[in-house]
């Protein structure tokens, strides 16, 4: 869990809707789950919650609720909508998921996954404002207010929620949008969602409506407002998925560029949400970082690399057109060239594979030099194993290294051998068939190969 980023006046729980069929991303994969920087929407916004401390976490899943299950685990507890009569709906199921809690709820939408966790610390914060209020709204101002519903206010207090459909024309003037988030007392949440109905143009219980039955009961409630319409932007279809994604990038190439790396053509970059750069790391065009890179200061990655779970220390060169898989290690000063791929290995401190070579299963030692086109044979169609070499070893060009193998320090691989046996330190191993030399062959063919096609083009 992240580190807590505030201290409370009060528990807070969380409930996350996510019950939605999502039909618009027309996928088997449940809407909350599609990635934004290789991690699911959802896991953003708990990332958030965390930050906050919270209590208890409530994940309000329907159809495909397995899958939702199946990735978040015991991170968080679940409550079932089994049919879908709006959002209001939705949060009376975390009833009791939530019994015997006594703090401040916080209802947040899992294809939401943008909200900071300051911007929750604000409503909450709010929510022990002098006036009290029983539910405080996270209120936006969209560049194009669209069908949101309205937040009609006076100095913060919240005169009025009321849905598009269900608007007037003054009402649907009001710059002021609902994001649908709030922060609830948990003894007025279930109160109040009791006393809703569905007299609306959807024929559906809508969470906005607490507040109007508070309204009505004369009970204080309150509108905080994020100077970010992205914060809360909601993701309904791929278009929504790829403009999330576009504006993660962006955010994530601005913070490595602050932290001291360099982007020749950031817009050319993709990262991971736990992409981490050092500082003096040049980054060149057309780079992508998978999950699980971590890159130390003073490294040089040229351009159309692909890296995924590995680990590049310091001074170390990649590239171009290089693909680091998970579980590859680069010491200290190493250098993989282009058209090289690494998985599951270990690069030694100075060693060097500067061209067309494959590197799985293999711990390579200092200072060792890796020909062009070597490749350690790794997988039997069964199981994977091991190649060893050893420091100051150099592998001939075209070699092809059949593990289990091991390859002492200082040994010489020469030039297109297959090594299926163990060298020893400062040998030569040579594994070449004879070569047969016939002088004159090569011209008696070509005459004769040539006399044939001239006799086939006479013929016709």
């Amino acid at each position: 869990m992240a580190m807590r980023m505030w201290e409370a006046e009060r528990p807070i729980a969380a409930v996350i809707l996510a019950a939605g069929k999502g039909t618009r991303m027309k996928s088997q994969r449940h809407k909350v789950l599609h990635e934004i920087g290789g991690k699911p929407m959802i896991e953003h916004l708990l990332d958030q919650v965390d930050r906050l401390g919270a209590e208890r976490t409530v994940v309000i899943v329907g159809e495909g609720r397995e899958q939702v299950e199946a990735r978040l685990g015991t991170r968080v507890s679940y409550a079932v909508q089994d049919q879908q009569l709006g959002t209001g709906h939705a949060v009376m199921q975390a009833k009791g998921a939530l019994d015997g809690f006594e703090g401040d709820v916080l209802v947040m939408f899992g294809d939401v996954p943008f909200v900071r966790a300051e911007t929750m610390m604000g409503m909450l914060k709010r929510l022990h404002g002098e006036d009290a209020p029983a539910v405080v709204v996270l209120g936006f101002k969209p560049y194009d207010p669209l069908q949101y519903g309205r937040v009609i206010a006076r100095d913060g207090r919240i005169t009025k929620m009321v849905e598009f459909k269900d608007a007037t024309d003054e009402e649907r003037s009001c710059p002021l949008c609902n994001s649908g988030l709030m922060a609830v007392r948990s003894d007025m949440l279930f109160k109040l969602l009791g006393e809703i109905d569905n007299e609306n143009a959807q024929g559906e219980f809508y969470l906005p409506d607490v507040v109007n039955v508070a309204i009505a009961s004369d009970i204080p409630t309150a509108v905080t407002v994020t100077s970010d319409p992205d914060e809360v932007a909601g993701i309904n279809s791929r278009a929504e998925l790829a403009d999330a994604e576009r504006r993660f990038q962006q955010a994530a190439r601005a913070k490595a560029m602050a932290e001291g790396a360099t982007l020749v053509a950031p817009e050319t970059v993709f990262f991971s949400h736990d992409t981490v750069l050092g500082q003096d790391v040049l980054v060149e065009p057309n780079v992508v970082f998978g999950p699980g890179v971590t890159v130390a200061d003073n490294v040089i990655i040229h351009a159309f690399s692909h890296l995924e779970g590995a680990l590049l220390k310091e001074h170390v060169q990649i590239g171009p057109y290089a693909r680091l898989r998970p579980g590859a290690v680069l010491e200290e000063g190493s250098k993989i060239g282009n058209f090289v791929e690494m998985k599951n290995a270990v690069l030694g401190e100075g060693a060097k594979a500067n061209h067309l070579t494959y590197l799985g299963d293999a711990t390579v030692g200092a200072n060792a030099n890796i020909g062009a086109g070597t490749i350690t044979c790794n997988y039997d169609g069964y199981f994977k194993h091991k190649t060893v070499i050893g420091p100051g070893a150099f592998i001939g060009s075209n070699s092809a290294l059949i593990a289990p193998v091991k390859i002492g320090a200082d040994a010489i691989v020469a030039a297109g051998s297959a090594v299926s046996r163990d060298v020893s330190d400062g040998e030569l191993r040579m594994v070449r068939a004879e070569q047969l030399v016939k002088p004159g062959w090569a011209d008696r063919f070509h005459d004769a190969m040539k006399k044939k096609k001239e006799q086939e083009r006479k013929d016709g």
